[in-house]
């Protein structure tokens, strides 16, 4: 018999799934506040539907025994699956989606992704909350998603974490001069900071001042458009930069505390069907930084699950949970003991029981959360008194024959 969970994954003891509802309950709070509501999708995917767009790696998915109708896998990431759920419900009207949208969406969830080879035991499952923002393009769109994310980083109490905003439409476009033989390995380069392995790919000297160009465009907003203006910029690259424009001066006069990204126009996502904005949220700490959340704009993503291919924008972000807790923990925001129960109830005798479950049940049908225990015999008095202290429970009812209790207050 195996009495370990398997290499990758691992179990939740009381006080860390306290610890961790606690953050996922105040980020839902967050979204509920600012209109979004829950959607729930299936754990399971057809390995299509994940890797729909270049979307996932196949290496990354944990797959299961093959369907008859094709191979199963277990999702390694929500967008695709919400695109995926939300595309196929409103395809038989045209007109209810119209009405439909925006459609703004949340989700708590886990996620299932296979490690690198090479890195067996590394974990496995992970838990993951975030929002899509779908049937809605544009600036004011992009500004409400990361206008959200701060909040929710706000209300978690984190202090120290900046965002990396970049634009991967536009650095996709400041790519396409690279002949396509070595375009990813430049686009790679630049996704890994790695300044070695682009000086060293076979480019022409004016091709290579470009590509150590791109992979210096990240700094201050201001700082950074003023190098992308002395490029020779296409109408739509040049619609970008405006548009991009527009959006930092909305993060700065829309919040009491403005929010500054760092603009990084060399950031590009592992995830190819983003098309315009693309973000990461990253703690400040001393001891190292962590990756709390990433997301995007796709405005491609949803026509390929449509029967008819009709897309719609959409945008969205996710916060790693295990992160956020990671940060947390050496905050004082973090519960750190597990709900305490308010009652013990205790039938005196065993012609008790019956009574001491009825009152128990009298006292849970309180209209305010009251959780009360039962004591399900073989103790002392002073036994239970002691395991009520233990548990830092308030009150002991002991109960008589005759449905009578006693109540005692503990100190």
């Amino acid at each position: 018999m195996v009495h370990q969970p398997p290499a990758g994954a691992r179990d939740l003891l009381p006080l860390e799934v306290t610890q961790k509802r606690w953050i996922a309950d105040h980020l839902q709070q967050v979204f509920h506040r600012w209109g979004y509501h829950r959607i729930i999708t299936s754990t399971l995917e057809w390995l299509d539907t994940l890797m729909a767009g270049g979307a996932i790696a196949r290496s990354t998915v944990i797959q299961l025994q093959d369907a008859e109708e094709g191979t199963l896998g277990l999702r390694p990431e929500l967008t695709a699956s919400i695109a995926r759920a939300f595309a196929t419900r409103i395809a038989g009207s045209t007109s209810e989606a119209t009405l439909a949208l925006p459609q703004r969406l949340y989700y708590n969830a886990n996620v299932f992704r296979r490690p690198p080879v090479g890195h067996h035991g590394r974990q496995l499952e992970f838990y993951q909350s975030g929002v899509e923002l779908l049937g809605a393009g544009g600036v004011l769109a992009d500004a409400e998603i990361l206008l959200l994310l701060a909040d929710c980083l706000n209300q978690l109490g984190l202090q120290q974490w900046h965002l990396v905003l970049g634009e991967a439409g536009l650095t996709r476009s400041l790519l396409s001069p690279f002949p396509p033989p070595v375009r990813d390995k430049v686009r790679k380069a630049i996704a890994d900071l790695d300044r070695v392995a682009l000086e060293t790919l076979p480019l022409s000297p004016e091709l290579r001042d470009r590509a150590l160009f791109l992979f210096d465009l990240r700094g201050q907003p201001a700082d950074v458009l003023q190098k992308v203006a002395s490029l020779d910029l296409d109408a739509s690259e040049q619609e970008i930069v405006n548009n991009l424009k527009s959006l930092l001066e909305l993060l700065q006069e829309s919040s009491p505390s403005p929010l500054e990204p760092i603009l990084d126009l060399s950031l590009v996502q592992t995830l190819d069907y983003y098309t315009g904005i693309v973000f990461q949220v990253v703690s400040d700490t001393e001891a190292n930084q962590r990756l709390l959340g990433s997301g995007g704009r796709y405005d491609q993503l949803l026509g390929l699950y449509h029967p008819q291919g009709q897309t719609y924008p959409g945008i969205g972000f996710c916060l790693n949970i295990e992160d956020l807790h990671y940060v947390l923990l050496s905050t004082p925001q973090l519960p750190r003991q597990i709900p305490t129960s308010d009652w013990l109830v205790v039938p005196e005798i065993p012609q008790a029981e019956a009574v001491a479950f009825a009152y128990a049940q009298k006292l849970r049908d309180s209209k305010h959360l009251v959780r009360v225990e039962m004591d399900l015999g073989g103790r002392s008095p002073s036994d239970i008194r002691e395991y009520a202290r233990h548990h830092r429970i308030t009150y002991i009812a002991w109960v008589k024959a005759d449905g009578t209790p006693v109540i005692e207050t503990l100190a």
